[in-house]
């Protein structure tokens, strides 16, 4: 029944052409401003015309809406109760960016019931018609469920600063997600840099260890520098990108996004792309918690 349903599932995905790039922005540890980056990585894809949506996965702790100030009085966990409906979840931020938060509905992914699984496929796919790129800020730290969902993403950004223990958590993490899925596409990203020479260094410590110990090839989207304005931004509620868009920082970031907006995946397994996309892999999840 699985495998037809899954046949199915892969007809479907064919009809439908495009679907828009489901990325996740990770950090082996907290502290590294990867929520901040996301915020700000995902308004600068908005300024450039694209439309995004920032799907909040840092599970009782989710803070992207105070970033800019606003608010997520509904959440995916009332969606998934049938007390909302998927409109209801998103809302709009500047440049109109969208947001929706996962508020505290997603830890028991493996006790949902097969209606309310559906419901997230749905709502996934809805938003993968909808936008160009849907950004999942994850937790930090991994977890079995969330290391699933990052399975089943196309793409992968991972956020470290020079600090010697953020460095082995980035690698730990990028580590676990490669020995589930060998193929996934890595982007590493240096933040908080002191210095240009930081920022190459770490990104450059990354790549190597990749290289070396797991032989898997890793992009290097760049560093940003460490700036005062960004904890100002934060007090301001306002992105630094936009309250500051003459600063180093938010001229840096814009470099960093068209290089990823240019860059694209090598089709080594061309043949079997399509059973590879985000849905088809994340109904893998369900499957797999109620065997």
């Amino acid at each position: 029944m699985r495998d037809q349903a899954e046949t199915l599932r892969l007809k479907m995905m064919r009809q439908q052409g495009d679907l828009g790039r489901a990325i996740a922005v990770v950090s082996g540890k907290g502290g590294v401003g990867k929520s901040n980056f996301t915020m700000n990585f995902a308004l600068s894809l908005a300024q450039k015309g694209k439309k995004v949506v920032i799907v909040d996965m840092d599970i009782g702790m989710g803070n992207i809406h105070i970033l800019i100030g606003k608010n997520a009085s509904n959440s995916l966990k009332d969606y998934l109760e049938g007390n909302k409906l998927l409109h209801e979840l998103i809302f709009e931020g500047p440049h109109g960016l969208r947001y929706i938060s996962g508020g505290s509905g997603m830890t028991n992914i493996f006790n949902w019931s097969e209606m309310m699984f559906e419901q997230l496929i749905h709502a996934f796919e809805q938003l993968q018609k909808n936008y160009d790129y849907i950004l999942f800020d994850m937790g930090a730290g991994a977890t079995n469920w969330s290391l699933d969902l990052l399975t089943s993403v196309d793409e992968i950004i991972v956020i470290s600063t020079a600090e010697p223990t953020a460095i082995t958590d980035a690698y730990s993490m990028m580590k676990y997600i490669h020995m589930r899925d060998a193929d996934k596409q890595f982007y590493v990203l240096c933040n908080r840099a002191f210095s240009k020479e930081e920022g190459i260094e770490t990104n450059e410590r990354l790549k190597l260890a990749m290289k070396r110990f797991l032989d898997k090839e890793v992009t290097i989207l760049g560093s940003l520098p460490e700036d005062s304005i960004v904890r100002k931004a934060v007090r301001e509620q306002v992105p630094f990108s936009l309250a500051y868009p003459d600063a180093l920082i938010s001229k840096t970031l814009q470099l960093i996004v068209i290089r990823f907006m240019e860059h694209r995946v090598e089709e080594i397994h061309a043949h079997d792309q399509t059973a590879k996309k985000f849905l088809t892999k994340l109904r893998s999840i369900f499957s797999k918690g109620r065997d």
